[in-house]
């Protein structure tokens, strides 16, 4: 397979390595996805993780607020349903004992 020389964005490699820190897929599987080499994708993982792991504890906050944010709207949304469910139950039972 012949190589070729590209050229990457800073926001490709760190979208790249996001991709990998967050799809649960090894490094050789990521890489085959986005189309780079595996060693490639492992040289950005080395060189940008030092960098999020000297990030400000605001930027882990930012982080883990939208999480939680977005783990509270999936709670609402099931609770909504639950409780919706249980208006119908109890309207169709209440009309049965009648």
């Amino acid at each position: 397979m012949a190589r070729t020389n590209r050229r990457y964005s800073e926001e490709f490699k760190a979208e790249a390595v996001r991709l990998l820190n967050e799809s649960g897929k090894t490094l050789h599987d990521q890489a085959r996805v986005l189309g780079v080499d595996p060693s490639t994708l492992w040289t950005w993982k080395k060189n940008l993780e030092p960098e999020s792991s000297s990030s400000t504890v605001a930027e882990g906050a930012v982080v883990d607020k939208d999480e939680e944010i977005r783990r509270l709207r999936r709670e609402n949304e099931i609770l909504r349903q639950e409780r919706d469910f249980l208006k119908k139950a109890t309207a169709f039972f209440a009309k049965e004992s009648r």
